[in-house]
């Protein structure tokens, strides 16, 4: 059986690292940040709406108060999404994260799509476009600073903490800053007289719109189906890897993001006959080494292999035969020889089985020529084994 360097799951949640409870706190500071803005918006919007008679506006109010409930699901998810492994989620909770970015894309897609579709309409119906108060403009316009602000800032604190769904938050806001233009844009064309200019604005930002939110869908739906890194990242990893003490070949690696953070395993080849102990030492250096060359890589599972398993085609000449099976052997070749074996090494390669055997003391000359004879009839019959070695101990 092949050793696996694997860390045991905890049965109990674990107190989160510093750096991911700094995260989730950045990521809630923003996204009530965010509520905060949206909230005296929406009733801005409404006073001043139904006071000019400005039904756009009032609208516009109502797609803020949208935003409301996404924002509470960016916050539901920043607290989730940070919370540690346990015996239910052993890999953690960073697909919450996806979950509320693929989400929030598809939200931004159907804004997109509605702004295309009332532009469309608007378009075709310019004459019944309502006469404005200028009072509806000024707010408009205010509502376009105050989003285009809450814009910059949430994706700024996305980048500085590497949390997409507050990018999706972000771009979330810049669509309502769009629809804020176009309110402005439809309540100054009225004033103005060019009542045509809302809907093209409203065609052109809903086309945008859409793009990013296709752009976002597209992202979460790639890490949900485990997509790995790109090749040159990829790339870089396996040459860490390779350049491992103790390392001299790999011939799988695998990756696949989870929100912020990156898994990786990989089948490493070692010389076939180390300890246990030196492989698991081996698989160490390898995990310490890649999270070293990037910090995004939080979970590296290495599997130690003593040859190329991909490599063998060949059919087994028979069953393997287990620990139990080959000591009980030993112990039979050894019979009549004055010792016993103090230690058994077993290396499984190539389908077929070699043993070490440390002498607890040396036979006696007629003992060793009969233990030779023995031995060398058995492995001819039993073409599982390759190799039967006897090795005695000088020194304690």
């Amino acid at each position: 059986m092949k050793p696996t360097a694997v860390t045991p799951l905890p049965s109990k949640p674990l107190e989160r690292p510093a750096d991911e409870v700094a995260r989730a706190r950045g990521i809630q500071r923003a996204t009530l940040v965010a509520v905060a803005t949206n909230a005296m918006l929406a009733i801005g919007q409404v006073v001043i709406g139904l006071f000019a008679g400005a039904f756009s506006l009032v609208a516009d109010a109502a797609h803020t108060l949208s935003d409301l409930v996404t924002d509470l699901l960016v916050l539901f998810a920043g607290r989730r999404g940070a919370d540690p492994a346990d015996t239910n989620h052993p890999y953690g909770h960073g697909r919450v994260e996806t979950a509320t970015t693929l989400l929030l894309g598809l939200v931004l897609g159907g804004v997109g799509v509605g702004f295309l579709w009332s532009s469309g309409l608007r378009l075709q119906n310019l004459s019944q476009l309502p006469t404005l108060h200028p009072a509806a403009l000024g707010m408009a316009l205010l509502t376009l600073a105050a989003k285009e602000g809450l814009f910059r800032f949430t994706l700024a604190a996305s980048r500085r903490l590497k949390a997409p769904m507050l990018e999706a938050n972000a771009w979330h806001a810049r669509s309502d800053a769009a629809s804020s233009l176009v309110v402005a844009a439809g309540i100054g064309g009225s004033l103005a007289g060019y009542p045509f200019l809302e809907p093209l604005a409203a065609a052109v930002v809903g086309f945008l719109i859409l793009h990013m939110g296709v752009r976002l869908v597209r992202s979460s739906v790639r890490e949900l189906i485990d997509t790995g890194l790109p090749s040159e990242q990829l790339k870089e990893i396996r040459r860490i890897i390779l350049e491992t003490p103790g390392v001299i070949g790999l011939h799988e690696l695998r990756t696949r993001r989870m929100a912020d953070r990156v898994l990786c395993d990989a089948h490493i080849q070692v010389a076939p006959r180390i300890t246990v102990s030196e492989g698991h030492r081996v698989s160490d250096a390898v995990f310490l080494r890649v999270r070293d060359a990037f910090p995004e890589v939080r979970d590296v599972l290495v599997h130690i292999d003593p040859e190329d398993d991909g490599e063998l085609q060949v059919v087994p000449p028979g069953p393997i035969p287990e620990r139990a099976e080959v000591v009980a052997t030993i112990t039979d070749l050894l019979d009549g020889c004055g010792t016993h074996a103090s230690r058994v090494q077993i290396h499984y390669l190539g389908h077929r089985v070699d043993v070490d055997v440390i002498l607890a003391a040396e036979p006696a000359a007629q003992s060793l020529s009969r233990l030779r004879r023995v031995t060398d009839a058995w492995l001819k019959a039993h073409p599982r084994y390759r190799s039967i070695e006897y090795f005695v101990r000088l020194a304690p």
